[in-house]
């Protein structure tokens, strides 16, 4: 019996770290929105899943006095990107001109912007034991 409690009371305390292991968040704040039309649509992918339609995680928050902030919870450790834009008519997607160029406005994590879409290179970050907060520029 006693055997049998030692033996549970290690499986409880495995359990218990490993859920405090990929308990990570990651708190993203948009810190320059030019207005509170629609909403801010959130991304968090990894390389091999970085734009292209197929995220780990998406949220969407609205937005008040130019800030949007959404939490990404129970995120491993490990490398990411977020990517985000204003949804300004709330239609779901990012709107563009017949030109390709954007009307709505977006942003990446780390706020390197070059001419055309972010980059994954410029954009990801990595976990490891602590939580994240990132701020977002337009």
């Amino acid at each position: 019996m006693k055997f049998l409690s030692t033996i549970l009371i290690l499986l409880v305390s495995l359990s218990n770290i490993s859920a405090q292991e990929g308990n990570r968040k990651i708190t993203v704040t948009v810190v320059n929105a030019t207005s509170s039309e629609g909403t801010v649509k959130f991304a968090l992918s990894d390389k091999e899943n970085f734009l292209i339609g197929k995220y780990i995680q998406t949220k969407q928050a609205k937005i008040e006095k130019g800030t949007s902030v959404v939490v990404f919870e129970n995120v491993p450790a490990g490398e990411y990107a977020i990517t985000c834009f204003h949804d300004k008519n709330d239609n779901g997607k990012m709107d563009f001109q017949p030109n390709g160029m954007p009307i709505e406005d977006y942003g990446a994590s780390n706020n390197v912007m070059n001419f055309g879409p972010p980059r994954y290179d410029d954009a990801k970050f990595t976990i490891t034991n602590k939580d994240v907060s990132l701020a977002i520029k337009f």
